[in-house]
């Protein structure tokens, strides 16, 4: 996973969801996209291993104005938020577990 995007932050009236206690899993995706789907599995799992994370989905081509602010240009696209919201990590395609798994380490 590359690195965040320094200063951006997002909180829960954004993402219409509320933020993991101790790191959040924002995934960008789009309906026609098959790595979209993957991505969604790894991300719940790792959720679910992992107390205190939340994995929220964001459907691109409903909410523009968070794509054009986070510069998403690529589905899917993974941010990882510390617990307040910040960006730690971002990515493009379909992560590995393990990649998923060491960015949290860096945001927890």
């Amino acid at each position: 996973m590359d690195g965040g995007t320094p200063g951006q932050r997002l909180d829960a009236a954004q993402l219409g969801a509320e933020l993991g206690e101790r790191a959040t899993l924002v995934q960008f995706s789009t309906a026609f996209c098959q790595p979209c789907r993957a991505t969604r599995r790894t991300l719940a799992d790792v959720a679910a291993m992992v107390d205190g994370v939340a994995h929220i989905e964001i459907d691109a081509e409903a909410h523009l104005t968070l794509v054009r602010q986070f510069d998403i240009t690529k589905m899917p696209t993974v941010l990882v938020l510390d617990g307040a919201g910040n960006v730690v990590r971002r990515a493009s395609g379909q992560p590995r577990t393990a990649d998923v798994v060491a960015a949290l380490g860096r945001a927890v």
